[in-house]
């Protein structure tokens, strides 16, 4: 016996069987016309070992464990207060609420001077008023997803942008339609008295309050929990995002009514752009709606053509 010679310099006699036990998460695959021979096959993807010869895929918010023996909860993730996707907006939405508030205490301040009452207080506090609000949603943008947090998101997802550029169309309009029938009669047009301001700009933001309330029949606000965008090849990786149930159809559709507005507002600003330099103000309104509109541009593109992550 020990002369004799295994073939690749082995030292140790074979071991005399058909195949060896598999290893723990692989399934034995018969050979076939060997009934008693049989090939260890890895339970692959998000299978796990269900007997000896067959594997089982978990259920959807499931992976198979390290050993791929049973299945486990795959983690579920948000966008966290110490992320550097919620620490810079949440540091611009500061600096930005500090200002807004600082221009209204001083427009409270100097609420009967001449420049204020010029201005058109009443639709100043209201364009303030908007611009606070889209800061203020960063916030709710980033907290935990719950059935209030989501609630409120679709409220104000479009509201602020809505009372902005209601109160600017608002202003606009009110310079378009003086000037207009200025050049026929010395007649002041109709409803350009600050009660009539408020109250058109109000009728505009109100179409959005009443599209929300619709929403809010059709489609309750409540979380989801995401399990397809960070599905990777490798269960371990793999994560369920923590969301409101609100997809990119239905915020394109909250945000839609503002983009009206908007390119109504510019249409309006682009009109008063000849006005006498005495009434400037449509001049610094038309350049704000120019920008405005090549953001815009910018962001749809953007944000709906990225991929999916619990940051977007």
């Amino acid at each position: 016996l020990e002369e004799l010679q295994w073939p690749d310099g082995e030292q140790e006699v074979p071991i005399s069987v058909c195949s060896l036990p598999c290893k723990t998460g692989e399934r034995k695959k018969k050979v076939k016309g060997m009934p008693c021979c049989w090939i260890c096959e890895l339970c692959d993807g998000y299978q796990y070992q269900y007997d000896e010869t067959s594997c089982r895929l978990c259920a959807y918010n499931m992976r198979p464990n390290s050993n791929r023996t049973a299945c486990q909860h795959i983690p579920i993730i948000k966008l966290e207060w110490h992320s550097p996707w919620a620490i810079i907006p949440v540091f611009l939405a500061m600096i930005g609420i500090i200002a807004t508030i600082f221009v209204m205490a001083t427009f409270v301040r100097y609420n009967d001077t001449p420049i204020v009452r010029a201005s058109g207080r009443e639709l100043s506090y209201v364009l303030l008023t908007g611009i606070f609000l889209c800061y203020i949603i960063t916030f709710l943008m980033i907290a935990k997803p719950d059935v209030a947090v989501c609630a409120f998101r679709r409220i104000f997802l479009g509201l602020g942008m809505c009372i902005s550029y209601a109160a600017l169309l608002t202003k606009t309009n009110r310079i378009y339609r003086i000037f207009e029938q200025g050049k026929q009669t010395v007649t002041a047009p109709r409803f350009i008295s600050p009660t009539s301001q408020i109250a058109i700009t109000s009728s505009l933001i109100s179409v959005q309050l009443l599209g929300v309330l619709v929403w809010f029949a059709v489609d309750p606000p409540n979380t989801i929990v995401d399990y397809d965008e960070q599905k990777t090849i490798n269960p371990m990786l793999a994560r369920g995002v923590l969301k409101c149930d609100i997809t990119d159809l239905q915020i394109i559709c909250s945000l839609g009514y503002s983009i009206l507005l908007m390119v109504t507002c510019t249409i309006y600003a682009i009109k008063t752009r000849d006005v006498p330099e005495d009434f400037n103000e449509a001049k610094p309104i038309g350049f704000t709606m120019y920008t405005t509109c090549i953001v815009w541009l910018a962001f749809i593109p953007i944000f709906f053509g990225t991929a999916q992550s619990a940051e977007k």
